[in-house]
């Protein structure tokens, strides 16, 4: 039920948003507003407020907003001069991409909320790259702290000033950039071994790749977790081997264990011929105390193949940063992150459209109800990003240059600005059936993406 109520929540209010910058860009030109409606289909409730009907409707994933105009049927001549079609270029502009631009000002100000607010934030300190992987090639290990990052293509890499990386949340958008850019970056960290600057290799990378899974593409398992025990399932493997919360894995069979990632993987690896899994021995520190002790891991399944088991929670919690900002600073942050969310959306969207990038990135309902239900069971903060984020989605897709959406009716204002007249009514008709169909066929592959999330196939 929470997961609906969120999803209602923020498509609704986000429709909403998108509306009532149509709605006052129209109040503003002086356009007749007819209806301003959320939702489509029945409505459910219905009110008037001067000329305009206010209606809340069955159907909440849309709204739209009627406005007089001549060619969806007969003016009075009184009125006319309020019609949307008798007014300027300009102003017909104005009002389509009133809509588009109040989301992405809502998107700002909600991540300028954010900074203000103060976001808690896991540090960018490194779990145990996967073996192999980019992230162990170049070097990376558990516990690593990332200080700043930079370009490293021969031209840049000695004029490219480093960027400082806050959080484990930023490193992963900055990655995410870099590999859309098809180049390696430059990785400042300090650990284990000391402050040291690594190449981090991602211009191997196909730009395809770039999707949730990226991350693990580069051999990054998380942020740092201790390798320790949490609370033991009763009578389950941990708990028979007298193994308590807090305890400290210092070692598996006398094979140091840096972190939470190697103590999930040694307890994995524990399976032997025939598919049993063998006793290990646990080098734990307790209160001071080293202890060792038998822990005979158990298969069992939540969800795929059985697995060797302890049944007890593993890891610690990722050490937090609070990131705030003052007013000003907030403000700043929120236009900056809000273009570079609208910029990356575009190129996904563009090497989609050429086969550059995974079609698995499209999402639907489903999947954008899933994370509004996760993100409102998380808190305020995830909740207002996840917000600030479909805000954002929500205005550039209307941008884009498909008759069915403001971008492409701007693109008419456009062609009608350069040729000193209207697109004829037949080209008008052909357009919208074509947009139509591009409107179909992206609604039923984002679909398909959500059920094959929902099925485990992505």
């Amino acid at each position: 039920m929470s997961t609906v109520l969120a999803f209602l929540f923020t498509i609704g209010l986000l429709v909403t948003v998108h509306e009532w910058g149509h709605y006052r860009a129209a109040r503003a030109c002086g356009v007749k507003v007819l209806r301003f409606s959320i939702g489509f289909g029945k409505p459910l409730l219905r009110w008037q407020r001067g000329e305009t009907e206010f209606v809340l409707a069955l159907l909440p994933l849309g709204g739209y907003v009627k406005m007089l105009d001549e060619r969806e049927g007969a003016v009075d001549p009184a009125d006319q001069p309020r019609a949307f079609n008798r007014k300027p270029l300009k102003q017909r502009a104005f009002i389509v991409a009133a809509g588009p631009a109040v989301n992405l000002l809502t998107a700002v100000l909600i991540y300028a909320s954010m900074h203000l607010i103060g976001i808690e934030e896991a540090l960018p300190v490194l779990g145990s790259p996967q073996p192999g992987s980019l992230a162990a090639q170049a070097g990376l290990q558990a516990g690593d702290r990332v200080l700043a990052l930079r370009p490293s293509r021969p031209a840049e890499a000695t004029k490219a000033a480093w960027q400082p990386v806050p959080s484990y949340a930023d490193l992963r958008w900055r990655l995410t950039e870099a590999t859309l850019d098809g180049h390696n970056v430059q990785v400042r960290v300090e650990g284990p071994g000391g402050r040291r600057e690594l190449d981090l290799l991602l211009a191997g990378l196909d730009a395809s790749e770039v999707d949730a899974g990226l991350g693990r593409r580069i051999g990054l398992s998380g942020p740092y977790s201790a390798a320790r025990i949490g609370t033991p399932r009763p009578e389950g493997p941990a708990a028979a081997a007298g193994l308590r919360e807090g305890d400290l894995v210092r070692a598996i069979d006398g094979e140091p264990v840096l972190d939470a990632v190697q103590l999930r993987e040694r307890i994995r690896a524990s399976v032997v011929e025939g598919g049993t899994p063998r006793a290990l021995t646990f080098l734990i520190e307790r209160e001071g105390r080293e202890l060792s002790l038998s822990v005979q891991p158990r298969l069992g399944a939540e969800s795929g193949p059985p697995m060797p088991r302890i049944e007890a929670l593993v890891g610690g919690l990722p050490e937090l940063v609070l990131l705030r900002q003052g007013p000003l600073d907030a403000l700043v942050m929120g236009a900056e992150r809000t273009v570079e969310v609208a910029v990356l959306s575009l190129r996904m969207l563009g090497r989609m459209l050429i086969g550059e990038a995974s079609l698995k990135n499209l999402s639907g309902p489903l999947t954008i109800a899933d994370a509004a239900g996760q993100t409102a069971r998380s808190g305020l903060i995830p909740f207002l990003g996840f917000l600030a984020l479909v805000s954002v989605s929500l205005g550039v897709l209307n941008l884009l240059p498909l008759p069915m959406l403001d971008g492409g009716h701007l693109v008419y204002y456009i062609v009608e600005g350069l040729t000193g007249r209207p697109i004829s009514e037949a080209w008008l008709d052909r357009l919208q059936r074509g947009g139509l169909a591009i409107m179909a066929l992206m609604m039923s592959l984002a679909l398909y993406n959500d059920l094959a999330r929902l099925l485990g196939q992505h």
